[in-house]
């Protein structure tokens, strides 16, 4: 094995460096994975960008390896064994707490970098730290004992398993979070990898009706999205999503509404509350408003609408998603459109973020795949 592992690391906003790191020594309790894909989202291109802490950081927190090297303890503890290939969480919790306890161990303060300056989480976590290797835009990531993994099942490949954390996300989300449910009827606001995950996550649980919205730029999606599963879909540069939805669903509005528009303004938002049914709809949100003036708090109220936030997976929810990946039900690998090498780091990113086209849906780096 190499004594030095090749990184791209995020050394300033909007900048990365190859560089390299000394093989860190394995304890008897943790364990090193060979990297075979990390998956780029959203959130790294916002992190990219405007980095929330110190550098130097290995980005890179949807990761699929295989296991390179494991001490016994680690080896008992998580029930597996070198060559296997896993998906790696990016939490990384304490599990003491009474949230690890309860299994939710994403709302761990030892993982929650927005509270926790020391905060241990894969993409996020500073290379300054003790083995270094905290993100999948390396050769190898090092596992302590408390890294959650996942074993991925025989026939999924590793590219293919890469596609966990925005499926995952899909499930948590639209199931757990929304509650949508047989006969459900769902918008989806916005037909990126989390808004597509939702297409596969509300047809497997039996929804009845599936709206998706994007604009013109976003045709490609909007046709995937209706391969995946779809019942309709709407350019809302084209029509007014509001009157579609109304029409669709004969004025009586959907249960649930997704917001999968990543920071779009106020507008979603406002669609959503007009979009639900009369009474007792339940909409999703992610947090990327700084403000939103004159919120129409009266109307959720009248409404009896459930505002919930989107945040993360559960164990089960990755579980679920690699059972969907091996199932072959629905096409996922459509949703893998891009993959880079190491050296081409940024332009990952940047592809993520749009600056080169508008066909990406989920794109993966190969930290040992070779630069063209």
């Amino acid at each position: 094995m190499a004594e030095q592992v090749r990184a791209a690391v995020r050394t300033a906003p909007g900048t990365t460096e190859l560089r390299e790191f000394p093989m860190p020594d394995v304890p008897d309790d943790g364990a090193l994975l060979k990297v075979e894909v990390a998956g780029i989202c959203g959130t790294d291109v916002k992190m990219y960008a405007r980095p929330p802490f110190a550098d130097p950081v290995i980005m890179g927190h949807e990761n699929v390896g295989v296991i390179a090297r494991a001490g016994r303890t680690f080896r008992e503890r998580k029930g597996l064994a070198e060559g296997d290939r896993i998906f790696v969480e990016h939490y990384v919790g304490c599990f003491r707490c009474e949230w690890c306890h309860a299994g939710e161990y994403r709302h761990c303060e030892a993982t929650d970098w927005r509270t926790n300056p020391d905060a241990r989480r894969y993409g996020y976590t500073s290379a300054a730290n003790p083995y270094h290797l905290w993100g999948g835009f390396a050769e190898y990531l090092y596992l302590p004992w408390n890294a959650v993994t996942h074993k991925v099942p025989d026939g999924v490949t590793a590219e293919l398993a890469g596609l966990v954390t925005p499926l995952s996300n899909g499930i948590e989300w639209a199931l757990v979070t929304g509650g949508v449910r047989y006969a459900s009827t769902v918008l989806i606001q916005g037909p990126g990898q989390q808004g597509l995950s939702q297409v596969v996550a509300c047809k497997q649980a039996g929804a009845s009706l599936v709206i998706v919205t994007g604009t013109s730029r976003d045709a490609a999606r909007l046709a995937l999205a209706k391969e995946l599963g779809a019942d309709v879909v709407v350019d809302v540069t084209r029509e007014d999503p509001l009157e579609r939805v109304m029409e669709i669903t004969g004025g009586r509005g959907v249960d649930v509404v997704l917001d999968c528009t990543a920071g779009a303004g106020t507008a979603p938002l406002l669609l959503g509350v007009d979009a639900l049914k009369r009474r007792e709809g339940t909409m999703v949100v992610q947090g990327e408003l700084a403000a939103f003036p004159d919120f129409p708090l009266k109307k959720i109220t009248e409404k009896s609408i459930s505002l919930r936030s989107a945040r993360g997976h559960s164990y089960r929810s990755c579980e679920l998603a690699l059972e969907q990946l091996a199932s072959g039900r629905f096409p996922l690998e459509r949703l893998a459109t891009h993959t880079f090498g190491l050296a081409d780091a940024d332009r990952a990113i940047r592809t993520v973020g749009g600056e080169f086209g508008d066909g990406a849906v989920h794109v993966s780096l190969l930290p040992w795949e070779q630069a063209a």
